[in-house]
């Protein structure tokens, strides 16, 4: 029998946020302060929203899947508010405090400031907040969940009495129906339905939700299959035609038989005692159009492999055999030039999930010559070199590794540790000095005989524009016989801080000579960047080479100098070659982005994703331009068919679908495929196009 599918999505809401607490909350705006004090603030049992209403105000919301941190502590700008917590809540006004940070993107964040009666409460409300947040699986769960949720916000957005506003829910279906005719379904279903009518909460049920949900917005398309399935001879589906209807419509024929079992009686039976709602009809075994709606709109028909959101890739290879996810000029929240340089990003980037940050450092100004973290020309001395390192040590301390692995030392032909070796370290990708004149310098620095010279350095990493920065210079040599041998990379001569140097060590950055003298030199802690269009033309021109150098050490890949509105570039294309840091503006949610985000959603969202094996193992060859089947990989073809849609667009506009495959240059396929128009039809278009046809897939999922 078909084994039972099991999606466990929720993540235990700790009790004390489900009965919930009086709060005080502000939140601070350029123009704008708002203070509401004596809010209960709740939690669902579900963990989709953090909500709160007080006395005589309306009820608001936060949807926990877009809260991205939740920090202890937070007091106002503004002076008078200032001093009226302080009046209220006492001096240790910090320590009653917590801030929900939230936003749709990395860049508008919205701050909610809430004062709890004392510090205890407010560390368990961060606490537990905190373990319910940056739940992956929750933001791909099922269409019924996402209407049991959207359907429990309208309940929790109500007015001074507590009562839901008609207002709200006709706001809901806005899009190509007239409000005249959500009222008409509200009234059908016995319901408040007047403009500016509310209903009671209790009264407006799921139940009550869902039939308005089909009144207003049916399921025309599942009408179509369901009258297909019975042949239009019945108001119900049989078993046999279930089953049927499972093993050849919902099952993979690829699957093999004794590992995933073709459905029987007895699973469809299951399947409709779960989904079906008449009692007759089960006890029939028999289906009705409403039981295989809730049952196609269920976790069971999820269209993403949701196994795959775990923690579920080997974690012991090493570390070049992974994909990281990485960010360029992480600081920057704009354009390249001229935009604002924020040290929230850092906050940002990295509870998405991004692993690779980027701090480009200049000199400071003042006496103080604090280090900045900016984008543009300047230079940098080696005194902020040591205030860096110092502050690395101080704040970092034990999380950053400042000496290579027993296991693992930095020697020729010693691959990096795994991931899991490194957890809960941070590791600088940074100049590094001659290894003798780090050990004489840092020795002198250590007895307080290290003099600081005068001398000026060029971030290597930072892009600028009438100027490169200064690269670790490595003697060349030209093509022919009589040509001298290569002089082997020992370290940098540059201006480089001992203290700063000697904390480098797995990702030691050069300058790129060639694929085949990385190859003599076999140093699997060497690492170099390229910008994306160097990085091009070595893929076009040495694919395999470059391919068999990410088996060994990585490489970074970053936007060309010339992006200066922070676009990105297709990623994929790097991805082909296993370069592990594909490097993206995160400040930029365009289409190079959303593909990076909903590759890393997979594993746990950690920001590590293991190579297909063809791009590790040493004896594998691969092109990723050929094209000729992959080595140990059966091509497959791939059929989309775009049935119908929901909830597209709140306005009254045509909608269309386009069907694009990204993958190997092989297996790409762009602009080709595209749904009819269907006009002023944002709520629930249908398409029923044919199917779209891949006809060679190679990428391995």
């Amino acid at each position: 029998m078909t084994k039972r599918f099991e999606f466990n999505w929720q993540i235990s809401v700790p009790e004390v946020l489900l009965q919930g607490a009086v709060f005080d909350r502000w939140t601070e705006e350029k123009d704008n302060t708002e203070f509401e004090q004596n809010c209960l603030f709740k939690v669902d049992e579900y963990g989709f929203f953090i909500y709160w209403k007080s006395e005589g105000k309306d009820g608001d919301v936060i949807e926990l899947c877009q809260v991205s941190d939740v920090r202890s502590g937070g007091v106002p700008k503004d002076s008078k508010l200032t001093s009226n917590l302080l009046n209220k809540h006492g001096d240790n006004l910090e320590e009653k405090s917590l801030t929900i940070c939230s936003g749709t993107d990395y860049i508008n964040i919205n701050y909610q400031h809430v004062v709890c009666p004392d510090a205890a409460t407010a560390k368990i409300w961060v606490d537990g907040l905190r373990k319910i947040t940056h739940n992956v699986k929750a933001n791909n769960v099922c269409p019924m969940t996402c209407l049991k949720k959207h359907w429990m916000r309208l309940c929790f957005l109500t007015d001074p009495r507590g009562k839901v506003p008609v207002k709200v829910v006709a706001r809901t279906f806005a899009s190509g129906k007239t409000e005249k005719m959500v009222h008409q379904c509200l009234a059908e279903l016995g319901l408040p339905s007047g403009k500016n009518e509310a209903m009671e909460k209790e009264a407006f049920t799921f139940d009550k939700f869902y039939a308005l949900y089909h009144k207003i917005c049916p399921r025309n398309d599942i009408e179509e299959l369901f009258r297909s399935i019975t042949q239009g001879k019945s108001d119900r589906i049989s078993l046999d035609q279930f089953v049927n209807f499972m093993n050849e419509k919902q099952r993979d024929p690829r699957l093999n038989e004794i590992l995933y079992p073709l459905y029987d009686e007895k699973r469809a039976l299951e399947i409709i005692t779960t989904y079906e709602q008449a009692e007759d009809a089960i006890a029939a075994k028999t289906l009705t159009k409403d039981g295989l709606i809730r049952y196609l709109m269920s976790d069971e028909n999820a269209p993403v492999f949701l196994d795959r959101l775990d923690f579920y890739m080997d974690m012991e290879q090493p570390l070049a055999h992974y994909y990281i996810n990485s960010s360029h000029n992480t600081y920057l929240s704009g354009r390249q030039f001229g935009g604002k340089s924020s040290v929230e990003m850092y906050r940002q980037v990295l509870l998405a999930g991004c692993r690779c940050v980027e701090l480009d450092c200049w000199d400071g100004k003042g006496e103080d010559e604090e280090p900045i973290i900016t984008h543009g020309d300047g230079d940098v001395h080696r005194h902020p070199q040591f205030k860096l390192a110092k502050y690395c040590d101080e704040i970092l301390g034990d999380l950053l590794l400042k000496e290579p692995l027993p296991d693992y030392p930095l020697e020729p032909g010693v691959p990096l540790p795994p991931p899991s070796a490194l957890k809960r370290k941070i590791l600088i990708k940074n100049k590094r000095l001659k290894p003798e004149v780090e050990r004489q310098e840092l020795e002198m620095f250590q007895q307080g005989q290290f003099v600081i010279e005068d001398e000026v350095k060029e971030d290597a990493s930072a892009v600028a524009i009438d100027k490169k920065p200064e690269e670790i210079v490595l003697e060349a040599t030209t093509a022919g016989d009589d040509a001298p041998p290569p002089v082997a990379y020992t370290g940098s001569t540059t201006n480089v801080h001992p203290w700063l140097s000697s904390m480098v060590n797995y990702a030691q950055p050069i300058k790129f000579q060639s694929f085949e003298e990385a190859e003599k030199r076999n140093i699997c802690h060497n690492m170099s960047s390229f910008a994306e269009t160097t990085g091009m033309n070595y893929l076009k021109s040495q694919a395999i080479d470059f391919v068999n150098y990410n088996k060994r050490q990585m490489s970074r890949i970053y936007p060309k100098g010339t992006r200066a509105d922070s676009s990105n570039y297709m990623p994929q294309v790097f991805w082909n070659a296993g370069c592990q840091m594909v490097s993206l503006n995160f400040q930029t949610s365009d289409l190079p982005m959303q593909l990076n985000q909903g590759k890393f959603e997979y594993n746990g969202n950690c920001g590590y994703l293991l190579k297909p094996d063809f791009m590790r193992r040493a004896d594998r060859s691969f092109d990723p331009f050929a094209d000729a089947p992959v080595d140990g990989v059966i091509a497959a073809q791939c059929s989309v068919q775009v049935i119908a849609g929901q909830f597209l667009s709140d306005k009254k506009v045509g909608t269309y679908v386009e069907v694009d495959m990204y993958g190997l240059p092989t297996d790409t396929i762009r602009k080709e495929f595209r749904t009819r128009l269907v006009p002023a039809n944002g709520l629930n278009p249908v398409y029923n196009d044919e199917p779209f046809l891949f006809r060679k897939v190679q990428t391995r999922k």
